[in-house]
């Protein structure tokens, strides 16, 4: 990718990775191991980190039920967007996962000002 350059910019001081991608798609599969890879192993984060967004286009079958990911992307939290039905859903699950991450960070926080003082 010609942005590769740009991704340890991108990467450093990161508290979560969301990945948004077609699954209509299959080249979008192959390339989600690569963002799993670069953006949460490598830094490395934790999977609880990362959220993979199924996004299906209006108009689109849209099947959720049987997008079966291979390991390791199985071990994350997946959400099928579709705004066309149900936008309320996908925003409790951003809200969910951002309310993770903020209280990760201040866990984190809290964890290197105790061992500061000890």
């Amino acid at each position: 990718s010609r942005f590769e350059t740009c991704w340890p910019a991108l990467m450093k001081d990161s508290h979560g990775v969301i990945i948004i991608f077609n699954p209509e798609f299959p080249s979008h599969l192959k390339e989600i191991e690569m963002w799993y890879s670069c953006f949460v192993q490598q830094q490395p984060l934790l999977d609880s980190q990362c959220l993979l967004v199924a996004h299906h286009k209006p108009g689109s079958a849209g099947d959720t039920e049987n997008l079966s990911l291979a390991y390791p992307l199985n071990k994350l939290k997946l959400i099928h967007s579709n705004l066309e039905d149900d936008p309320e859903d996908v925003r409790m699950e951003f809200m969910k996962y951002f309310k993770s991450i903020i209280t990760f960070i201040n866990e984190s926080r809290e964890r290197e000002e105790m061992s500061i003082i000890s």
